[in-house]
């Protein structure tokens, strides 16, 4: 499995999510705020049908990290793409990685 370098681990705010374009796919890469951890899922909110979810609010729910849609609210499981409301809906998620210093996507 190749990975492709995105960008610096801190040109992501830590807290906040930024798309990136991989393989010609739109990818919602987050990092959690005080860790140099990162998260990748599609960037397309499959229930407005709008590549949104790289602007959405992180949270957590029972331990797990999740990301609310800006637009509906649906929330999205970071590690696995599983949504919260209706499972009918799950996303893609992508292997992530920060290795010195350099966010990498599996592509």
């Amino acid at each position: 499995m190749a990975f492709e370098h995105i960008c610096n681990i801190n040109d992501i705010i830590p807290g906040t999510g930024v798309c990136a374009l991989v393989k010609g796919q739109q990818v919602a890469v987050f990092r959690p705020s005080g860790e140099e951890k990162v998260f990748a899922i599609s960037n397309m909110d499959p229930f407005a049908r709008s590549n949104v979810l790289s602007r959405g609010m992180i949270c957590e729910h029972q331990g797990e990290l999740w990301v609310a849609s800006p637009l509906k609210k649906q929330r999205f499981n970071l590690a696995t793409g599983a949504c919260m409301e209706d499972e009918r809906f799950n996303i893609k998620a992508f292997k992530a990685r920060v290795s010195d210093s350099k966010v990498e996507i599996a592509a």
